[in-house]
C-alpha cells in the first residue's frame, strides 16, 4: 500500500513464548477460567501477522513496529529463562519482519537481569535488523519472583552506554505485578483491589514511577543522546509535568537531586510519547502543546485495541498544518530510522 500511518507499540508473540500467556489471559479476562482454548485464541490474535496485514491494508496503516507482548522477559525471574525468551523472540521476529520489510519492523525483547548481557543482546538484535528495544517495566528477580530491578540504578550504565552507541530508542511499556504479589493474603496494595490492575489504572501508576526514576537519575546527563519512548500519552506524566518541575526545582530539592536538570528538561530532549490505546483528541492536542509536535508519535496498541478503532479515531483528528503527518508518520521514521520515505 502507499503512505499511511506508522504504528509503533504493536504486540505479537513467537511460538516459543506462548507458554507465558496464561498469566496474561487471566488478567485480561478476570473471573473467567483460563483454558487451553482461550490461550490459543489469544496466541492467534497476537501471532497471526498475515491477518494483521489484512487489517492494516483495510484501515490505512502503512507500517507497524512489532514487539513481544508484555511482560516478556521482564516477567521471568530466572535469568536463564529470561535470556532464552528474549533471544528466541528476537530471532523469530526478525525473520517475520524480513518477510514484509516495507510493512513490519521489530523492537527487541531483552532480559534485564544483567546490564552487560542486555547490552549484548540489544547489539545482536540490531544486527538482525531491529530498530530499538521494548522493555516491560521492572525486571522480576529472585526465587520467589518478588524482587524488582529498575534501570535507574548505576549498574545499568553499561546498558545505557550501549543504547547511546547504537543510536536506537528504548520503549518503556507497562506490565502486571507478579502473581505472587496479588494472590489472596498478599499485603501488597493491589492484592485486595484487583479491579485496579491493568491498563485503566495500575499500568500508568507503576510505569510512571519507573519513568520518573530514570528521567531524574542522571542517566541522561551521562548519556545525553539516549532516547526513550512512553506509550499511552506518556503514562500521565505530561499532565503532571508542571507540578513535578515546580517541586523538583525548589532549593531544598535542587540541592540534593541526582540529575542536573528537571523533568521537563529531559522530556524535551530525551523522551517521546505515543498515542497507543489513548484515542482522545483533546489529550493529544494537550501533549502536543506541552511537549512539542516532534515528541509525539502515533500508535494503536494492537491487538489490545483494534486497528480499526485506532484508525477510526485518527481519521477524525483535526490538527493544524502538517502536524497530523508529523505525528502519524514522519516522527517515527526519523526516531527509529525506518527504511521508509518521508
Amino acid at each position: 500500500m502507499g503512505r499511511g500511518t506508522i504504528a509503533i507499540e504493536e504486540a505479537t508473540i513467537d511460538p516459543g513464548s506462548i507458554w507465558t500467556l496464561p498469566e496474561a489471559v487471566q488478567f485480561l479476562n478476570p473471573g473467567q477460567e483460563v483454558t487451553n482454548e482461550t490461550v490459543q485464541r489469544h496466541a492467534v490474535t497476537l501471532g497471526d501477522l498475515e491477518e494483521r496485514l489484512r487489517h492494516m491494508d483495510a484501515e490505512g496503516v502503512e507500517y507497524m513496529l512489532l514487539s513481544l507482548t508484555s511482560p516478556g522477559p521482564q516477567g521471568q525471574p530466572d535469568p536463564a529463562v529470561a535470556e532464552q525468551t528474549a533471544r528466541a523472540a528476537n530471532d523469530w521476529l526478525a525473520g517475520e519482519a524480513a518477510k514484509h520489510p516495507t510493512r513490519f519492523g521489530g523492537l527487541a525483547a531483552l532480559s534485564m537481569h544483567n546490564a552487560t548481557q542486555a547490552a549484548e543482546e540489544l547489539k545482536r538484535a540490531v544486527g538482525l535488523g531491529m530498530f530499538g528495544a521494548m522493555i516491560n517495566d521492572f525486571q522480576s528477580t529472585g526465587n520467589d519472583g518478588k524482587g524488582r530491578k529498575y534501570y535507574d540504578e548505576e549498574e545499568y550504565d553499561v546498558f545505557w552506554a550501549a543504547v547511546q552507541e547504537l543510536g536506537v530508542p528504548v520503549y518503556f511499556h507497562p506490565r502486571w505485578p507478579p502473581l505472587v504479589e496479588i494472590k489472596p493474603g498478599s499485603e501488597v496494595s493491589y492484592a485486595p483491589r484487583t479491579h485496579l490492575l491493568g491498563a485503566a489504572v495500575q499500568f500508568h501508576l507503576d510505569l510512571s514511577f519507573h519513568l520518573y526514576a530514570v528521567i531524574s537519575s542522571g542517566v541522561f546527563d551521562r548519556y545525553p543522546d539516549v532516547q526513550i519512548v512512553a506509550g499511552h500519552m506518556g503514562e500521565g506524566i505530561p499532565f503532571n509535568l508542571w507540578r513535578a518541575n515546580s517541586w523538583y526545582n525548589k532549593p531544598s530539592k535542587k540541592a540534593t537531586r541526582p540529575s542536573k536538570e528537571d523533568y521537563g528538561y529531559y522530556f524535551a530532549r530525551n523522551v517521546h510519547i505515543t498515542t497507543s490505546g489513548f484515542f482522545s483528541t483533546p489529550n493529544l492536542k494537550f501533549v502536543i502543546d506541552q511537549l512539542g509536535v516532534d515528541r509525539v508519535l502515533y500508535s494503536i496498541d494492537t491487538p489490545y485495541d483494534t486497528v480499526k478503532a485506532g484508525q477510526d479515531w485518527w481519521k477524525s483528528v483535526s490538527l493544524p498544518g502538517d502536524q497530523k503527518e508529523v505525528v502519524g508518520r514522519s516522527n517515527a521514521i526519523k526516531l527509529f530510522k525506518l527504511p521508509l520515505e518521508l
